[in-house]
């Protein structure tokens, strides 16, 4: 579930999140100003949702291509020897 999450539904939302967060900024300190504030009609909703489809679609791909092992077998993590010395991790 967590996988899913991090992979697929937090790239989609994230761009609109740091934009509304941005935008919540913005009109802060235009308030503090005194100038007129951007309104919540000007998001650019559609490439806030493409923006996001596009960081889904880069980390979908690079969990594809870096996410598996060729190594098969049972994977031994690395520990100290009785001479004191550390054996690296392997598979077996």
């Amino acid at each position: 579930m967590t996988r899913i999450l991090l992979t697929y539904l937090l790239p989609i939302v994230l761009p609109t999140l740091l934009y509304v967060l941005w935008l919540r900024f913005v009109q802060r300190r235009a308030a503090a100003a005194g100038q007129p504030a951007r309104a919540w009609a000007e998001v650019p909703w559609a490439w806030l949702f493409a923006a996001g489809l596009a960081l889904a679609g880069i980390i979908s791909a690079g969990t594809l291509v870096m996410g598996e092992s060729d190594e098969t077998g049972d994977y031994r993590p690395p520990y100290v020897d009785e001479r004191g010395r550390v054996v690296p991790g392997r598979f077996e």
